[in-house]
């Protein structure tokens, strides 16, 4: 299983921002799968923002970023996408996607991890 996170950037406040995650060796629509998007700002430990079932499409977002972001799916393209709308300063970061076969996981259980995107909002 490999994920790899692009679509950082520079953008100001109330920017949008759309990041992807490009996933190989499984397939959407097989098994259990989910994909998240995880967040770390600086000198900040990194948390789920947002996580989607793959198999039927059902997303979650924490309170963050609920009415800003929108996570999707892309199956033919074997891509989560990230919408990032009224970006905020904090909103700064490194930006990771993970996946687990299991779409019950907590973030804290994601087992498979692509490498960063940074986002950097500015005033």
């Amino acid at each position: 299983v490999q994920l790899q996170a692009s679509g950082g950037g520079l953008v100001q406040v109330g920017d949008s921002l759309r990041l992807s995650c490009k996933a190989s060796g499984f397939a959407f629509r097989e098994d259990d799968w989910a994909i998240g998007w995880f967040h770390q700002a600086p000198g900040k430990a990194r948390e789920g923002i947002s996580s989607i079932q793959l198999l039927f499409g059902n997303a979650r977002y924490e309170d963050s970023v609920k009415g800003r972001f929108t996570i999707s799916q892309d199956d033919a393209e074997n891509t989560v996408y990230l919408q990032m709308s009224d970006l905020k300063i904090e909103d700064t970061g490194v930006y990771y996607c993970a996946a687990t076969e299991d779409s019950d996981s907590r973030f804290e259980e994601y087992n498979h991890w692509g490498r960063g995107t940074q986002v950097t909002v500015s005033s």
